[in-house]
């Protein structure tokens, strides 16, 4: 749950004590006090490629398939985000054109490794999916 019991002055008097309308990361969460006023509260999503369409369950929704979000270039991004975002292009080209993705192709050198690992076992009629 997202617990705030503590209202700032007279600026900040909303309690809230509500979960969370998805998983967030708890050890990348943050809150500071800004100007003495201001409370900032960073949540960090589980699930970064998701929009939430409310913070806490209970709260009013927004439809999310009405955000447009607006274009950006890919050097303004941090290097985590911009390799996630590099990912998600080249798999989408490869989807475009009938060819494995980035996981598929894991998972096929994982598959390969472990038949080599395992010359004993038969593979010959076995069906991947």
């Amino acid at each position: 749950d997202f617990c705030l019991s503590r209202g700032l002055g007279d600026v900040y008097k909303r309690q809230v004590n509500a979960p969370l309308f998805k998983d967030v990361k708890k050890g990348d969460c943050f809150w500071s006090i800004e100007g003495g006023k201001i409370l900032n509260i960073e949540l960090q999503k589980k699930n970064q490629m998701e929009w939430w369409s409310c913070v806490c369950q209970g709260d009013p929704e927004i439809d999310t398939t009405k955000i447009e979000p607006e274009n950006s270039k890919l050097s303004d991004l941090d290097g985590e985000t911009r390799s996630m975002v590099e990912k998600m292009m080249w798999d989408q080209r490869q989807k475009q054109m009938g060819l494995p993705t980035s996981d598929d192709l894991k998972k096929q050198e994982t598959l390969k490794k472990f038949m080599e690992q395992h010359p004993e076992m038969d593979f010959s009629n076995a069906k991947f999916a």
